[in-house]
């Protein structure tokens, strides 16, 4: 890996994580452009500068993070619920990712025969998904604050929005995008939704990232260095930064819709790719 590799697949990983376009296909379909080949080491990789993206969301979300801190030490009332909340919506992922993660990865990914097509796939599926909720979730302009504030959550709506975080196991369906629309349908404003969706990241991503690192991370760091990482987790960081900065303030104006025709469009170029027999 050069360099510059690491670079583009941090700020890949940055921009994409908390967008609901699927980080985790953005990242696929890049290792494969860049012709970076498919090992333990490379999946590592990828999935431990999510650790820059997941620190970025702390520095912006930080007094939110830390009311549910004080509220785990009986300080804030308000941050234990969020808290709690969290907790609970992160259980069924991890049960479910414990036990079928790996069978899903090796029937989508185990050989060369469906190569990148279940990607193509989700984002298509996805985006026509997004473009039909939002024509059903209409939004009033008048009133963008529509539904519940989070603190409001109640344990059945944290419990449907682990559920349906279950869904993005599937490379290419977004984990930001089915917990967003989770909230959506717990009854939360698109804005509450949103900052749970990124709350329940930390402890998500977090999870996944701890959990490779311990497996893989040593043959990580002997294939590609230390150096390396750094790097994707410095543009992982910034690039996360950026990317939630101008979502929120968007999604607040415009809602989902332009992600949806993304996902489309996207499907479609890759789809073309590997029809062309471009892409791998």
């Amino acid at each position: 890996m050069e360099w510059w590799h690491a670079l583009v697949l941090g700020l890949v990983e940055g921009l994409t994580e908390y967008l609901p376009v699927s980080s985790t296909g953005h990242l696929l379909v890049t290792q494969r452009l860049l012709g970076i080949e498919k090992s333990d080491a490379a999946d590592a990789f990828a999935i431990c500068i999510q650790a820059g993206a997941i620190v970025a969301v702390l520095v912006l979300y930080w007094r939110r993070v830390r009311g549910i801190a004080l509220g785990f030490v009986g300080k804030d009332p308000v941050g234990l619920q969020v808290g709690l909340n969290a907790l609970v919506a992160f259980l069924p992922a991890a049960v479910v990712g414990l036990l079928f993660e790996k069978p899903i990865k090796h029937a989508l990914f185990g050989g060369d025969a469906l190569g990148l097509w279940p990607i193509v796939g989700a984002w298509f599926v996805g985006g026509v998904a997004i473009l039909g909720f939002a024509r059903w979730h209409v939004r009033d302009p008048r009133q963008p604050q529509q539904g519940r504030p989070m603190e409001s959550l109640a344990w059945r709506g944290a419990i449907l929005i682990g559920l349906v975080q279950c869904i993005a196991m599937w490379p290419g369906v977004s984990r930001s995008l089915v917990t967003i629309v989770g909230g959506l349908l717990a009854g939360l404003s698109l804005a509450a939704a949103v900052e749970f969706s990124f709350l329940l990241g930390l402890i998500t991503l977090g999870a996944a990232t701890a959990l490779d690192a311990k497996k893989h991370g040593a043959e990580m760091l002997s294939q590609y260095g230390a150096p390396m990482l750094l790097l994707g987790f410095a543009a992982a960081f910034l690039s996360a930064a950026l990317a939630v900065k101008w979502m929120v303030g968007y999604l607040n104006r415009h809602g989902l819709t332009i992600f949806g025709w993304y996902r489309i469009g996207a499907a479609m170029l890759i789809g073309s790719l590997i029809w062309l027999g471009i892409l791998h």
